[in-house]
């Protein structure tokens, strides 16, 4: 049973596209876009802590724990999920927690309930598909199966996210629906995506 969610938000990208360095701190508006990230799942969880690698102290302003992969290896979304699950799993009470991307500002207020709901076993995972397309970032990811994940990374499994959760457990796939063309999970890799978010942003305070 789905009971008590901290959130994770995953900062581990390398922000190539937009020049190097953490994708987060990028302003939009008057905010940041971890600001608005973490604004936005902090009504819907009880926690929120931040994955990221490197110095914890330039995410010092936000208020926020700090947790790094856990392997030295880049493993990429799954490094961050396992980080989260492995935190979650020294706190009490934490049954489950859920992922979301730092450059995804626009994600539903609604994600967290809508993952719940779509659980049926204990150690479900249920991931948001949008406009056809799945988002494995965003999912909600029992604190049981820290071992299980170490396990399948630890035996050469493949990265990506959904390898593990298609091949070794059972998955909910929840649709959200797009706002007009604007898909819910619009994610900023290029300076085109920030000043497309940063019209968005003006638009929402109108």
């Amino acid at each position: 049973m789905v009971t008590t969610i901290a959130g994770v938000i995953l900062a581990g990208g390398e922000a190539t596209r937009l020049g190097g360095g953490d994708k987060g701190l990028a302003s939009i508006g008057d905010a940041t876009l971890l600001e608005l990230v973490a604004a936005r799942l902090a009504p819907q969880v009880t926690h929120v802590v931040l994955n990221a690698n490197g110095d914890p102290h330039r995410f010092a302003s936000f208020g926020l724990e700090v947790i790094a992969d856990p392997l030295p290896e880049r493993l990429g979304p799954l490094g961050g999920i396992l980080a989260g699950l492995r935190w979650a799993a020294r706190q009490e009470s934490l049954t489950h927690i859920v992922t979301v991307a730092a450059d995804t500002p626009f994600f539903p207020a609604d994600l967290v309930t809508r993952l719940g709901v779509a659980v049926v076993d204990a150690q479900d995972i249920a991931l948001a598909r949008s406009m056809g397309r799945v988002h494995p970032v965003f999912g909600l990811w029992p604190t049981a199966l820290a071992d299980d994940l170490a396990a399948h990374i630890a035996e050469g499994g493949k990265r990506r996210v959904t390898a593990y959760a298609g091949e070794r457990r059972r998955v909910a796939l929840v649709d959200f629906a797009a706002d007009g063309e604007i898909d819910p999970f619009f994610n900023i890799n290029t300076p085109g995506d920030l000043a497309k978010a940063r019209t968005m942003v003006r638009r929402e305070k109108e």
